[in-house]
Parts: C-alpha cells; sequence; structure tokens
C-alpha cells in the first residue's frame, strides 16, 4: 500500500536539536509548563520582561516533551531525540510566548527583545557548525519551522534554504562542488519563500517551471541542469516583480521576515479552521524552530523520507513509510516524484537503513508509542528532523495499545489513554472500507453536521411509509428529510440512515438516531427535497448540482458527514480480539458505571452486548409509536368517556408488559431504570391534514372527522416543552400512570417466576417540586401494593426522579427525603437553565463559538461552569441527606467523553448512561477519567 502523504507529515528537510541552558528572563515558569497547559487567565496576565528562546545541540540534556505547552511538540521532542543521543542539526526554539507577544502587541513586527535573542542564538549555531549565515565563502542555511503543542500537520508554515542569494549561491557551489544542488536549492528557497512570507501563489512559481522544463523536453524537475536552473532561478525573480515584491538579498532580513510570517501562520485561515475541527483551544500560538539546514538534494547519497514504526493503519509491528533519493521534503508531500517503500533503503543505501531501524527502536521504547518520524540522508548520514506520537485509525489504536502493553512498553493504565473515542466509533459502527481511495472522495457530493456515527447506504427515500415499506421486502433504505418529527420514528427505526437539511446534533433526527445506532447526517444546506417530485438536489462545493431520485443508492458517513451520490462498500463491527482485551482493562480501571438508553428488547440486548451494566433510561413513550399502539395512545388522549379511557389503557397495558418483561430478561441481574410517560400529548397526535388517519381515528372514536380535527387543535399547547408533560400528565392523569406501573410490576414478578433478577427503578420525570414527588411516588406505591396483593407475592423496586428543572436541583435535600434516587436529565437540565430551545440552537450557536460565546455547544458537551454547578450542589445536597444515593445521568452527555470525565472526577456521580452504541466509548471516557485522578 502506497503511504498517504497527506496524512504523514508536513515538509521534511530541515530540523533542530536542543542544547537548553536556563534563560535568566524565565522566572523558573517550567513547572507551570510541565505537564499541562497553564489556564488561558494566567497566560493572558502573564507578560514577558525579556523574551525566552531555547538554544539546542546535538547530543546535548535538553527540556523535556512535556514542555510542549512552552516550546511547542516539534521543538520538544527535538530536545528529547538530542538528549537520547540521536543525530539531531543544531538550532533554537523561539517560544508559543514569543508567538502571543508577536500576535498581540507588535502588529506583525518581531519586537526588538525577540530578534536580539534571535542574532544572539544565530551565534551559537554558527559556532556549532562552523559555517557564517551570510557568508561568501562559508555560508550556513537554516530552516524555520512551526510547531504547536497540539500537532496540526500541514496547516501551517515553513520555509526551507534561508540564507540564499545571488552571492551565497555561488559560494555554496564552491564549497560543496556541487553547482547543481546550490541552484537548485535556491530556486526552491525563491519558491518558498515568496509563497509563505509574501503571500504569492505558488501556482506562479509553478507555471514559470513547467514552461522551461517544457522549453528543454524535460518531465521532471531533477532533469534540470545548472544552466536550467539559473534560468529558473531567474524567472522566479521576475515573479516578485510582477507581484511588485523585492525579493530581500539579506539573509538577516530573510529571517526576521519568515520568522513573523510563521508566526502569522497561527491566525491563518487554515490553522484557524482547523483547531475549530479538532477542538483545540487555549494554546498560546506556534513555536518556532530555527535550525541548520541538512540537505537530501546533493545526490545519488543523500534523500529524505517519512516513516511510522508501525502501521498506522492496522497496527503491525512493521516501519511503514516512504523515502526519495536526491530530494528535499517538500518533493516527498508535493508527489512531484514516485517515493519508494522504506523497505527499499535496506538496498540503497544498507547502514543508513540499519541505523534508522536502530533509532525507531529506541525512539518507540522512549515515548512508549508509535512514532512519526522525519529524516534526511545528506551525503551518507542520516539526520533525524521530528518525531512525534503517530496518527493511527481504529483498528491500529487498539492493536498497539494491547501489543505495547505485552511488550511491557506500557501498564494498561497508559494503554487506555492511547485510544481515541473516535477510534471506537470506527470500530463499533459499520464503516467505510477505504476512506482514503480516489473512488470514496470522488464519490463525496456533499456534507453536513455527523450527527450519529457509522455508514449507511441504501435507496433514498423521502416518505415514513415507503421507507417501511421497502424495508419489509429487505431493501435497504436511507430516509432523507427536511426534518424528522415523532411522526417518523418508524420509518427512521426501519432505516439505515438518516439525513436531514435541517437540525444540529441535539435535533429530533440527531437524538433518536444516536439511540438507535442508525448514521445520521443533519443541517446539510447544500441540499434540496422536492417530496412532490421525488428529487434530492445537491449543490457541490464548485456550484454544480447532482440530482438524484427516490430509489437511487446513496451511502451516508456518520463519522465525518460526507454524502456520497453512490453505493460504497462496508465493513461490519465486530467486538472480539483485541478490542475485546482492551475493554476488559477498561473496566477494570474505570470507576463509574456506565449503562444505557434503551428503550426495546433489542436495544436492552444491543447495550450488554456493548458492555452496559444496567439500563439508566427506558423512554416510555417510544414504546407507543408503532401502529397498532399509537391509535390507542390516540384514543386515551382523546377519549370523553371513562369507558373509552379504559378500553384504551387495557389494550395498551400487554404491550407495556410485554416490552417491561423483554428488558427485564435482556438485563438480567443489572437495574433498569424506566422513566414515566414524559412527552406533550399531542405529539402522539395525528396533523390535521391527514385525512386517512383523521378518517380511521374518527370512526374508532364515534366522532366526526371535523369534530376529531377540533379535538385535536385544542390539544395543541403554546410552548409544549413546558406545558402538560412528566409529572404534570401524571397528577392530572393519574390512570395512565397506574397503568404504567401495573405493567412494570407484573412485568418485573413474571420475569421473577422465569428465573430472571428483575430489578425496576421507577422514575418520575419532570418533578420541579417536593409536593409533586410526593403525589406521583405514592400513587406508584399504591399501585404496585395492589398488584402484590393481587399476585400474592412481592418484588423490589425503587422510586426515584429525574433532575431537569433548576428548581429541582436547588431543592435536592428536600427530594432526596423521599426519592431513593436520582438521575439527571441533563438535555432539559442545560435547556432550562440557558433558557435555549434545544431545537433552535442550531440558528445561533455556531456564531456563539465563532465569537467565543461558547466554547462548546452545551448540548454536545456539559456545562460545567452553569449546569454543572447545579449538578455538583444538587449531589452534595441529596447526599447529605442519604450518603448512600444513586445518583446518575441519562441525557446524551452521557456519552461525550469530556462530559463523562466531569460526572466521574468533578460531580462524583454513581453512573452515566447513553445510547447502547456509545457505550463502549464512555467506557472508556469512565477509564481514562480514572487515570486523571
Amino acid at each position: 500500500m502506497r503511504l498517504n502523504l497527506a496524512f504523514l507529515a508536513l515538509a521534511l528537510a530541515g530540523a533542530s536539536a536542543f542544547t537548553v541552558p536556563q534563560p535568566i528572563a524565565f522566572r523558573a515558569r517550567s513547572a507551570v509548563y510541565s505537564s499541562s497547559p497553564p489556564s488561558i487567565d494566567q497566560r493572558i496576565t502573564e507578560t514577558l520582561s525579556e523574551v525566552p528562546c531555547f538554544p539546542f545541540g546535538a547530543g546535548e540534556k535538553g527540556r523535556s516533551a512535556d514542555d510542549k505547552w512552552l516550546l511547542g511538540g516539534k521543538g520538544a521532542n527535538l530536545a528529547e531525540m538530542s538528549s537520547i543521543g540521536l543525530s539531531v542539526p543544531p538550532g533554537f526554539t523561539l517560544t508559543t510566548e514569543c508567538c502571543r507577544e508577536y500576535c498581540s502587541n507588535w502588529n506583525g513586527e518581531l519586537p526588538p527583545s525577540i530578534w536580539s535573542e534571535v542574532t544572539a542564538q544565530l551565534k551559537v549555531v554558527e559556532s556549532k557548525m562552523g559555517c557564517e549565515f551570510g557568508s561568501d565563502t562559508n555560508p550556513l542555511l537554516l530552516s524555520v519551522r512551526s510547531g504547536a503543542a497540539i500537532s496540526m500537520p500541514g496547516m501551517m508554515d515553513t520555509v526551507l534554504n534561508l540564507g540564499m542569494n545571488d552571492v551565497v549561491v555561488e559560494a555554496l557551489s564552491a564549497k560543496t562542488g556541487n553547482a547543481r544542488f546550490a541552484w537548485d536549492s535556491y530556486r526552491r528557497f525563491l519558491e518558498m519563500f515568496g509563497n509563505v512570507v509574501l503571500e504569492i501563489p505558488r501556482s506562479e512559481f509553478e507555471e514559470e517551471l513547467d514552461n522551461i522544463k517544457f522549453e528543454r523536453g524535460y518531465f521532471e524537475d531533477n532533469e534540470l541542469q545548472v544552466d536550467d536552473l539559473k534560468t529558473v532561478v531567474s524567472a522566479f525573480k521576475e515573479v516578485y516583480v510582477k507581484n511588485k515584491l523585492a525579493f530581500p538579498d539579506d539573509v538577516n532580513e530573510q529571517l526576521r521576515l519568515a520568522i513573523g510570517a510563521v508566526f502569522g501562520g497561527w491566525n491563518g485561515d487554515r490553522a484557524i479552521k482547523y483547531r475549530e475541527v479538532e477542538n483545540i483551544r487555549n494554546l498560546l500560538g506556534t513555536a518556532v524552530n530555527v535550525q541548520s539546514m541538512v540537505f537530501g538534494n546533493m545526490g545519488l547519497t543523500s534523500g529524505t523520507g517519512v516513516c511510522f514504526t508501525r502501521d498506522p493503519n492496522n497496527g503491525k509491528n512493521e516501519l511503514f513509510g516512504e523515502f526519495l533519493i536526491d530530494a528535499q521534503g517538500e518533493d516527498v508531500v508535493a508527489g512531484i516524484r514516485t517515493p519508494q517503500p522504506i523497505s527499499e533503503l535496506e538496498t540503497a543505501m544498507p547502514e543508513v537503513y540499519q541505523e534508522f531501524k536502530k533509532n525507531t527502536e529506541i525512539l518507540e521504547q522512549h515515548y512508549g508509542d508509535m512514532q512519526d518520524i522525519e529524516f534526511t540522508i545528506q551525503e551518507g548520514k542520516l539526520f533525524m528532523l521530528q518525531t512525534r506520537n503517530g496518527k493511527r485509525g481504529g483498528e491500529a489504536a487498539v492493536k498497539m495499545a494491547v501489543d505495547f502493553v505485552e511488550e511491557g512498553l506500557i501498564d494498561k493504565k497508559e494503554a487506555v489513554n492511547k485510544v481515541l473515542p473516535e477510534h471506537l466509533d470506527q470500530l463499533l459502527h459499520p464503516s467505510f472500507s477505504d476512506t482514503e481511495s480516489d473512488t470514496y472522495k470522488n464519490a463525496v457530493v456533499a456534507s453536513g453536521l455527523p450527527a450519529s456515527p457509522g455508514a449507511a447506504v441504501g435507496e433514498i427515500c423521502f416518505t415514513n411509509e415507503d421507507v417501511v415499506q421497502k424495508s419489509e421486502k429487505g431493501i435497504p433504505c436511507v430516509l432523507v428529510r427536511d426534518e424528522t418529527s415523532p411522526d417518523d420514528v418508524a420509518g427512521m427505526y426501519a432505516s439505515e440512515g438518516i439525513l436531514t437539511a435541517r437540525g444540529g446534533m441535539t435535533s429530533h433526527a440527531a437524538v433518536v438516531a444516536r439511540g438507535w445506532g442508525r448514521p445520521c447526517i443533519c443541517g446539510c444546506s447544500d441540499i434540496k427535497i422536492d417530496e412532490a417530485a421525488g428529487t434530492l438536489t445537491i449543490t457541490k462545493e464548485d456550484g454544480s448540482t447532482v440530482v438524484m431520485k427516490s430509489g437511487d443508492f446513496i451511502s451516508l458517513n456518520g463519522n465525518t458527514g460526507e454524502i456520497m451520490a453512490e453505493k460504497i462498500g462496508v465493513s461490519p463491527p465486530a467486538m472480539k480480539g483485541d478490542l475485546e482485551q482492551f475493554m476488559t482493562w477498561v473496566d477494570e480501571i474505570k470507576e463509574i458505571d456506565v449503562l444505557a438508553n434503551a428503550d426495546t428488547p433489542d436495544d436492552a440486548a444491543e447495550a450488554r452486548k456493548n458492555g452496559a451494566v444496567g439500563i439508566g433510561l427506558v423512554r416510555t413513550e417510544h414504546m407507543f409509536f408503532e401502529p397498532e399502539r399509537i391509535g390507542q395512545v390516540r384514543q386515551l388522549i382523546l377519549s370523553k368517556t371513562e369507558a373509552q379511557t379504559k378500553e384504551a389503557l387495557d389494550n395498551l397495558l400487554p404491550y407495556q408488559r410485554s416490552d417491561f418483561e423483554g428488558i427485564f430478561k435482556a438485563m438480567d441481574g443489572y437495574p433498569v431504570t424506566i422513566r414515566l410517560l414524559d412527552p406533550p400529548l399531542h405529539e402522539f397526535l395525528p396533523g390535521v391534514e391527514d385525512e386517512e388517519v383523521l378518517q380511521k381515528l374518527s370512526s374508532q372514536m364515534s366522532m366526526t372527522v371535523p369534530e376529531l380535527v377540533e379535538e385535536i387543535k385544542s390539544a395543541a399547547e403554546v410552548n409544549p416543552m413546558l406545558g402538560l408533560r412528566g409529572c404534570r400528565l401524571g397528577i392530572t392523569r393519574p390512570e395512565i400512570i397506574e397503568m404504567q406501573v401495573r405493567g412494570i410490576i407484573e412485568a418485573a414478578l413474571n420475569a421473577i417466576d422465569d428465573g430472571v433478577d428483575a430489578i425496576p427503578d421507577i422514575m418520575i420525570p419532570l418533578v420541579g417540586k417536593v409536593q409533586e414527588f410526593k403525589d406521583q411516588a405514592k400513587l406508584v406505591r399504591a399501585t404496585a401494593d395492589r398488584v402484590f396483593e393481587e399476585r400474592g407475592k412481592t418484588c423490589k423496586y425503587r422510586v426515584g426522579t429525574m433532575i431537569e428543572i433548576p428548581r429541582a436541583a436547588l431543592t435536592a435535600h428536600e427530594i432526596a427525603e423521599e426519592a431513593d434516587f436520582f438521575s439527571f436529565g441533563s438535555n432539559d437540565l442545560t435547556q432550562m437553565t440557558f433558557g435555549y430551545s434545544r431545537d433552535d440552537v442550531g440558528t445561533f450557536i455556531p456564531e456563539y463559538k465563532r465569537k467565543g460565546i461558547l466554547l462548546d455547544d452545551p448540548f454536545v458537551t456539559v456545562d460545567v461552569e452553569g449546569v454543572g454547578q447545579l449538578i455538583k450542589s444538587t449531589v452534595k445536597n441529596g447526599r447529605e441527606v442519604k450518603p448512600e444515593l444513586k445518583i446518575g445521568v441519562c441525557g446524551e452527555h452521557g456519552g461525550d467523553p469530556r462530559s463523562v470525565e466531569f460526572f466521574a472526577n468533578d460531580a462524583g456521580l454513581s453512573y452515566v448512561s447513553c445510547s447502547p452504541f456509545r457505550v463502549p466509548i464512555a467506557r472508556l471516557a469512565a477509564a481514562q477519567s480514572a487515570t486523571k485522578k
């Protein structure tokens, strides 16, 4: 397999090493930066009295990789490589604080304090190299490269061969006896400096180069001879003139401008967008590494390359990389020439290969992780230019973590931190086989919000009914809607995946899809749906359109939000082998239980398969949407007589009892937390334009259609989320709660008769006052007692409440006197604390995040400062009344890794509960949280 160079690395050719005397101005701040970044407030309030600048030199002891917040990942790792004896060219690092100073206070000019440090450290490098920067006899060339604390491959800038001019090129030619190398280095520098520093489009240089190659009949750059390269240099200088810019012959001016450009790149569009996508925040900026150049383009004994110490795709313990002979790093990245597999270096340069292989083993042992390495070979001498922990896929991440433990490199606690949540996402949902292939990339036509992970492939269906009908025939379908509603649940459940034009990460489609493990893409503004015409029109990035029809195959990547206008092959998930072993370690380490939100026996079985130790939320309203059930619910809501009400309840009871029995059996020995009916009742009613359903329901209810329409309209509420739902419904319609509790208790007794250890926890939703809880708890217990009397036997059960109203959180000490357990409904608690409608936040949250008003969507990651404080005070006050009070969370935050860390380490919850398909991720997050205590 060819190495994916975009995945691998930045440009490769210059690098640095590190001796670090402690600068006088640094004020012993190394302790602050030793392992984790300081707070943003701390960073902003601290100012520099002098600019810290750290020199480094091959083989000398320097700072450690823990200093990456100050030195950047590249600088810190170069310090490590230097200290363990690897051959690293000398140079120095300007810290991330310098970047902050440059970007914040100097309007694009290098402060004098920074420049004075640069000139002083440059003298040290000249001394180590025995060369002089800008010399007309013995010149030193430099590279200037970025290096943030968190790797941002390809997002920032690099300048190589810095220090070239018309005098230096002749000196370099005479010194090396290789005129072609000297002039090739000069033309490369002119292009890179012009593009990176002066922002001349690279295409203008490439056009001149292509013209000259065409005139001389060349196909490859390395066919250019010395005179040809001199012509290229002249042409490149003309590009500067055409852009009304002057190439600076002064090498010190080149260095000053290049450092400024790399610092300025921190606020470039690419870097900002990457940080947004990767959720990178609170960094001071990028460090800059100024290093003596080593050259891979000095002939057939020179070269450059990139290598992973293990295969990043499957985790196999074998070198995975590529190299080029007689080349500089940008040649590898640009793909101008076809690289050779790293294994062929053993034939081309046997001694270099053996040294390189030994270095990779040293680095893996030192870092305890797979390394992504950049290297250059100059006239047979190997130089290590960079190392960092390598990016990897899900399969590789798990295999490496297990292998590292078995090889004795790391322990189990370290292993669980080697695997990211997204790695498990890749492994536990069907996934597309090769997302890096041209076939896949060319098929992508649009993208939206990746609301629920996995791969979905099926025929386009625009209606709920169409999906259901086709699924009954075994035809895979993707439901495509402007947005979904509760009326669409049958189609959503029957579909392979869901695509909506509107809605966000917590919209109806997103929440339901995640709960059912359906891949889902929401909020795709590039699609236009014409249900009447049966067409889906997709506007591509280039402005062209693709029109798809009902029945056409479409593919959704719920991990990335990508949409493909054709059928793409998928691979099924499996919990086995290395993954099974890894998850065993996860469960040994985690200190908080992970339960699942599940509404059916099938969901419960899936949850157990994924490692859930109970059900934290059964949403009983989700049990009523099947066609034979929803008619009875509608009769119950609209009934005018006791007989109609009783008939509906009697018909619904067997369904409830049967579902609960199945869930208890699937969760044998584990608690099942059942939330009594919660949503506004009018959500179960049909639309007044649905004539077929209205006709059927009017006959069932012995009403005329106009009378039925009036009843439906009268059931509507102005603000249904704050209307007749939850405990309010139970207080005003107690017969509904009696039916549900009877179903729960009878199901538990039946399951116990079958040898199942049924553990029902009955949860009263939307309690705001303790009196509401008392009313409903009394009803629950009285109903249970009647069932026990009728059956002549009892079972254990608990009655608790959801904490989802701020008033309930503030009066938790009162509610704890009566309740057996608490469970935070974090979605509604967030909604009511902020005053945001979770269904409408997509209209303003992106702008809030862009302006820094919010760092995260509070419906995705818990708001620690506000909602989090309510949670912590609830736990504290509740446990002051009942020290052993069981308290968990059952909102979707229970599957968000950063939220899980807060719930486990700060709030002290007993458990988290999330969608069945997110359970492994929550288990991993819980284990990772335990290692951070």
